[in-house]
């Protein structure tokens, strides 16, 4: 009988454990890949995105990877994939975009990586905190203008007021005073092409562009939009501020980078990036604060303080009322927390470790602030509504709170969010200055899909009864006087 050497036995020993190591460092995260080719679970996952994630958490823990249109994501719902997010180098934002950018804005791969970095920084000088005193006056007048046309009552849904007062506002400051059409013809062209490709860009960023007829036809509608008026909006000097647009400043940027042929295509994406996420936080601000009346009642008091009753001259919204008025900034955040997107993307450029997975280079990982928004170590009572949260947050140093990543991490966060929250904040103010509001129905679940049920009516000078759509939030409002 022949006996093995105990070198031979040590050696063997070696190959076993080190190939058992390489075995656990390569583990990588449970994987669902549905049932057709490179498909895999797209069309489940877009159906209700929210509600798959839920599901597959229960089923396969706080890291998983989805198949989607031939392209892997690896979902990490809960903190431990936040020092990854933050401090890994190997995972990169503008690979993790580029894909989308191409396929919804029709912007080359390498013009997007060549101009991303200089464009950001462009678009955050112009719209961040030591700008923002430049928007004040403009979105008090615009949003006047636009609340001039409510008429003393009416019944509507509550989105759709939403968007008809928050597009044009959005598009004359950012863009040029005077683009947002105001022929009712042209309006609902604009509402209907820009809606379809809003609704449809998470399949438009997947999907081939021949198999999204309709999402195609109104991004094409949008793109020529903005081909017609670049030009106007170029050499557009306003008559009273002197300063340049966001858009006109990235125009500048594209011509000293000899690429103005892709202007309208930044248009579209400076366009859809802006309304996509202010309209949303809009309406959700006003359903929660609306269905809470002692937050309700807490802010018009204190509206009332700072402007007095309304009379019939406009109100000038400052800084200084902004900052005697917290608990509307309050409000919009906790809104935010709580209807936060799914998720936020990063391309893996090499192997990263997340709990025991090595998620592989190429993926996508997909960080859900959905879920960490509810986290009750960092948010106690996190499926509560509770804008009184955010006194810990130090606002004044523009920090939010930890654990709070609705508007991204790292070196690319949202350069607008700023300005979102300053319009939003004015919109509240001057819809409850003018306008007592009272829900009709109870707040609507958190999909989206929801709010275009929600409706609301308003009169001034009277009450009045409304007519309730079955299905719907239907909100009523009335004020004292609408201005000449």
């Amino acid at each position: 009988m022949e006996f093995i050497s105990p070198t031979v036995i040590i050696i063997l020993g070696c190959v076993a454990v080190l190939l058992f190591l390489q075995w656990k460092n390569l583990r990588r995260p449970p994987c669902i890949r549905g049932w057709i080719p490179w498909i895999g679970a797209g069309f489940e996952f877009g159906k209700t995105p929210l509600e798959f994630i839920e599901k597959a958490r229960i089923k396969y823990g706080p890291v998983f990877t989805v198949i989607v249109m031939g392209t892997r994501m690896t979902f990490v719902t809960e903190e431990e994939g936040i020092n990854v997010f933050l401090k890994s180098k190997e995972i990169n934002f503008e690979l993790a975009v580029q894909n989308p950018v191409y396929h919804t804005a029709s912007i080359a791969k390498n013009i997007f990586l060549k101009l991303h970095e200089k464009l950001y920084i462009t678009v955050k000088g112009k719209m961040g905190i030591f700008n923002l005193y430049k928007f004040t006056g403009q979105l008090t007048e615009e949003l006047q203008e636009q609340l001039q046309n409510l008429g003393t009552h009416g019944t509507t849904d509550l989105n759709k007021f939403m968007r008809h007062l928050l597009y044009p506002v959005t598009v004359n400051i950012l863009f040029k005073k005077g683009l947002f059409p105001t022929d009712e013809r042209k309006i609902r062209e604009f509402h209907q092409h820009f809606q379809a490709y809003d609704e449809g860009f998470e399949y438009g960023s997947q999907l081939p562009e021949c198999l999204l007829r309709n999402w195609s036809k109104s991004k094409k509608w949008l793109l020529a939009l903005f081909e017609k008026n670049i030009p106007d909006i170029k050499t557009h000097k306003s008559a009273k501020e002197n300063y340049p647009t966001v858009m006109q400043a990235v125009l500048d940027l594209l011509e000293m980078e000899a690429n103005e042929q892709k202007s309208p295509n930044y248009g579209l994406l400076l366009l859809w990036a802006s309304l996509s996420n202010t309209v949303p936080v809009a309406f959700w601000t006003f359903a929660f604060v609306l269905s809470h009346p002692n937050i309700h009642r807490t802010i018009m008091e204190g509206i009332s303080s700072v402007f007095g009753t309304a009379g019939k001259d406009k109100i000038k919204v400052s800084e200084d009322d902004l900052k005697k008025l917290p608990l509307i900034k309050w409000c919009i955040l906790e809104t935010i927390r709580l209807r936060a997107p799914g998720v936020i993307a990063r391309k893996v450029l090499k192997p990263v470790k997340i709990l025991d997975y090595t998620v592989p280079s190429g993926d996508l990982l997909m960080l859900s602030p959905f879920w960490l928004h509810r986290n009750p170590k960092y948010f106690p009572e996190p499926d509560l509504f509770k804008p009184e949260r955010w006194k810990e947050a130090n606002l004044e140093k523009h920090a939010f709170l930890d654990c709070f990543m609705a508007f991204g991490s790292g070196k690319y966060q949202c350069p607008g969010r700023w300005l979102a929250l300053l319009e939003i904040q004015i919109c509240i103010i001057l819809i409850f200055y003018y306008y007592d509001c009272s829900l009709l129905d109870p707040l609507p679940k958190q999909y989206p899909h929801v709010m275009k049920y929600t409706t609301w009516s308003y009169s001034s000078g009277r009450q009045e009864e409304s007519e309730i759509i079955q299905g719907a939030l239907p909100v009523r409002w009335s004020g004292t006087y609408i201005w000449p």
